[in-house]
């Protein structure tokens, strides 16, 4: 579908002034609603807000694309307005945005809006043809500038009947034409998550300094329809190298034992040429694939710690929407039932209460198979998740036949993170021992052979192995912890607060939160609450930092403010780890310092949880509150000063 057959003259502006976002979203929806594309104006405007709230439509290089697909369009339609002066939109690479396109799509089965985007994002990567839009006098100017970049850009449209004879294929319509026999030189995947700007800005890219270079370049395109100009088996063998620009999982198996790069989709755009050069040096290292066909491979040379650590990241990041979520609910039932603090009942005394405790609490308890299970999966591929999960329930149980029931300690983060890595692992050695069976058992492997012996042997190591000396050593852990308390309470919190921010959700942090939980039956609830505020702090004193010191840090990092403010109160530490990732050096020391601070303040004040999680959420039920708050705010500014101490102003020249 033509862009010029989409846009009317009533729905272009070409001197917008507008001074925001919403402002731009606005005058947009307006111009659309002069093209007489809507049927509902205020419907189809909430589902361009609604979108925009998903993420930010501004795709950087001074573009915004909003749309939304809703059936308060009547028929697809675009608007189009110049802002010379250029408008926030909250646009990816933080500049203004001074070409702004709108698209309204119907709600039916035809993704018109995805056809409008690619094709938009496409046109708009060639330099030219922005400043064209940007530099036409008049809308005829401005569709003429249109019109002429499309007819060189998607030739086939614009063929006449006599030359359709010649039957030209898609592919050698959107790539460069080479002969049959030559093949392509670099092939190319692009992908991105949502699929649709950056997964045809990349392929754009590549393909418009592919040419400049002289180089024969084709580029599968992964986008939201999904995969198009489909890299073909003889193309894949011809090739020198093959690039893949993705932000989410390809299929890789095809490539076993060519060059490839692997990069993100990002880089597709912005490093084209720097990609190209490598792709053509002859020193792209070969690429092996593990596992089935369907199934992403690993670089053959990774070391073996990166395998470790993708693994682990694995089993994290499905983990946490468990924990964060589950935490909260428990957190919820506190709140709710605060009449009852101090009881037996407290977080269950009553019908609303109750609810929220076994909802949170279930999911909560989620968290060690989750994360056993997916860290297996990395390892060993989809059979290995059941033996992990298993795993991972034996660590939370703490199961041994040398103890009676009621002595049983649970082997607890420790013993999920040994469970997952056992499993992954030992699913790899029971795929290497049945691998010799006759076919006519292939099928049995699956649904009999694997689940009977990953149960079996992973019982047999949690139970006899791993459960005994994982649970004596958390045990011995609880009392180092405790010894250390009465000799010097200030210290212990100062351990235990610094402690919450070394991983932020890791086995520190882990083992002094469990510390912390399991004080409170004891009576110490001076302990859970110097945990709590330290790991409250990291996540505050990061939104101060880009509240406050904004030259420090780049515009996605702005944005997450609001963000960590709220999970900061809300005790989620994790919401630290972006910036602990990206600047581990300025970001992890100040954090230790500062939740180290604020633990022991609270220590000294006297301060005191009965509440496990919560954060401000249960700022009713702590114990000399106002001192609890006191020791936070500090905390989180020694955070706050340390971060801007080491971390230097931005180059915002560029």
């Amino acid at each position: 579908m033509k862009i010029v057959d989409l846009l009317k003259r009533e729905s272009v502006e070409l001197n917008g002034k507008v001074t925001s976002k919403p402002e731009t979203i606005e005058k947009m929806v307006a111009l659309m609603a002069a093209g007489g594309n809507l049927a509902d104006v205020e419907a189809y405007k909430k589902g361009v807000f609604a979108r925009e709230e998903e993420s930010t439509t501004g795709i950087g290089e001074g573009i915004a694309i909003p749309h939304a697909k809703t059936a308060a369009v009547k028929a697809p339609g675009l608007a189009a307005m110049v802002v010379k002066d250029g408008v926030d939109y909250d646009s990816l690479d933080g500049e203004p945005a001074k070409l702004i396109f709108l698209i309204a799509a119907p709600d039916t089965e035809d993704n018109v809006h995805l056809e409008v985007l690619s094709r938009l994002s496409m046109l708009l990567m060639d330099p030219d043809f922005r400043t064209g839009l940007m530099e036409a006098e008049n809308v005829d100017a401005f569709f003429k500038c249109i019109d002429e970049a499309e007819r060189k850009r998607f030739p086939e449209e614009y063929e006449t009947e006599e030359k359709s004879s010649e039957n030209i294929s898609d592919e050698t319509q959107v790539m460069h034409t080479v002969p049959e026999k030559s093949g392509y030189r670099v092939l190319a995947v692009t992908a991105c998550p949502t699929g649709i700007a950056h997964t045809y800005m990349a392929a754009e890219s590549l393909e418009n300094k592919a040419k400049e270079m002289g180089i024969t370049i084709k580029v599968e395109t992964n986008g939201s329809g999904g995969a198009k100009n489909v890299l073909t088996a003889q193309e894949i063998e011809a090739c020198d190298c093959i690039i893949i620009a993705a932000d989410k999982d390809v299929k890789m198996a095809r490539f076993d034992g060519k060059p490839v790069i692997m990069t993100k989709v990002a880089n597709g755009i912005s490093k084209a040429e720097e990609l190209l050069n490598e792709a053509t040096s002859g020193n792209v290292k070969i690429y092996h694939h593990a596992g089935g066909e369907d199934e992403e491979g690993q670089v053959a040379d990774e070391s073996l710690g990166r395998k470790i650590y993708k693994s682990l990241m694995n089993g994290v990041s499905h983990m946490l929407p468990f924990v964060i979520g589950g935490g909260i609910l428990i957190a919820l039932s506190f709140l709710v039932d605060g009449a009852n603090a101090g009881t037996s009942s407290f977080g269950s005394g009553t019908p609303l209460a109750a609810f929220f405790n076994t909802v949170g609490n279930t999911a909560f308890g989620m968290m060690f198979p989750i994360l056993a299970g997916y860290i297996a999966m990395a390892i060993g591929d989809r059979p290995a998740l059941m033996p992990g999960i298993v795993g991972g329930l034996l660590a939370k149980a703490g199961t041994s036949i040398f103890l009676p029931e009621e002595q049983w300690v649970s082997s607890g983060f420790f013993g999920a993170l040994i469970a997952g890595f056992v499993a992954g692992y030992l699913m790899l050695l029971l795929k290497k021992l049945l691998e010799k069976l006759p076919k006519s058992l292939e099928g049995t492997k699956p649904v009999l052979l694997y689940p009977f012996f990953g149960i079996l042997l992973m019982g047999v190591i949690m139970i006899f192995l791993v459960n005994p000396p994982i649970g004596a050593f958390n045990t011995w852990l609880n009392n180092c912890l405790a010894s250390m308390g009465e000799s010097s309470k200030i210290l212990l919190g100062a351990v235990l607060g610094g402690m919450m921010s070394i991983d932020f959700g890791g086995p520190f942090n882990k083992a002094a939160y469990v510390f912390g939980t399991a004080a409170i039956a004891s009576g110490q609830i001076d302990i859970m609450a110097a945990v709590m505020i330290g790991g409250m702090t990291p996540p505050i004193g990061i939104a101060l930092s880009t509240l406050l010191f904004k030259n420090r840090f780049t515009k996605s990092e702005q944005q997450t403010t609001v963000t960590n403010f709220i999970m900061g109160m809300s005790f989620i530490t994790e919401g630290a780890i972006p910036f602990a990732a990206s600047d581990p050096l300025r970001i992890i020391p100040p954090c230790v310092v500062g939740s180290a601070v604020a633990g022991a303040l609270s220590m000294a004040f006297g301060c005191g949880s009965r509440a496990p999680h919560g954060g401000l959420f249960v700022i009713g039920i702590i114990e000399n509150a106002p001192m609890f708050l006191v020791a936070l705010v500090i905390g989180a500014v020694i955070t706050m000063a340390g971060i801007v101490l080491l971390k230097k102003p931005l180059n915002t020249e560029k």
